[in-house]
């Protein structure tokens, strides 16, 4: 086992699966907070990781805080999610936070230990799915009424600025659907009372 009761690398700094697995084996392990979806932490997540939604997150910021006085590392499914946590955990005053390099689509790719559930579409495929059928659609129906192309311009706009702002609306719309959210039901009371008994099991 190896014996690392520091953190590989500075907090705000994004962490390498592999360091992550070294990480997790030794007596200082982090807690890892994964802040995608229930249905995507159902389908597949870290052993041990706790789920809290990016949305609960930010609404129990304070809350979590409290109960987190180890190296914190945050988990999405490409990094884009956990990073939005980490900058509002930093705010509340949360100094020892840091973001899985790639998600668990690097910690996958890097042999990491995952544990398996139901397969559910992730987010960024769900959203990639709504604005192509609403292109697909606007761009059909435009022939009969023209000015259904403008929907098509505005979902183009959209995405432009979910690039641009590292952001994505409709993805935040999308997760607050029942698919999205009643796979594992995700009680922030007991991850926060998981997390304040030291010896406490994690959210499976």
């Amino acid at each position: 086992m190896t014996d690392t009761t520091t953190a590989p690398a500075r907090p705000g700094q994004h962490l390498p699966a592999s360091d992550l697995r070294d990480w997790l084996r030794s007596d200082g392990a982090p807690r890892v907070l994964d802040v995608r979806t229930p249905a995507e932490f159902e389908s597949v997540h870290i052993p041990g990781a706790y789920n809290v939604p990016l949305d609960t997150l930010r609404e129990h910021r304070d809350e979590l805080v409290r109960h987190l006085h180890e190296e914190v590392v945050l988990v999405c499914r490409s990094g884009q999610r956990a990073t939005q946590a980490e900058r509002a955990l930093a705010e509340a005053g949360l100094p020892h936070v840091h973001v899985l390099d790639g998600g668990m689509l690097g910690w996958e790719a890097a042999g990491g230990e995952v544990r398996r559930g139901r397969q559910r579409w992730d987010l960024e495929r769900q959203v990639r799915l709504v604005a192509g059928g609403l292109v697909l659609s606007a761009g059909l129906g435009s022939l009969a009424v023209p000015r259904l192309k403008w929907l098509a311009t505005a979902v183009g706009g959209g995405l432009v600025v979910a690039a641009v702002t590292n952001t994505c609306l409709m993805g935040q719309l999308l997760q607050r659907l029942p698919y999205n959210r009643d796979a594992v039901h995700c009680d922030v009371d007991r991850v926060v009372e998981a997390l304040a008994d030291a010896g406490g099991p994690a959210a499976r």
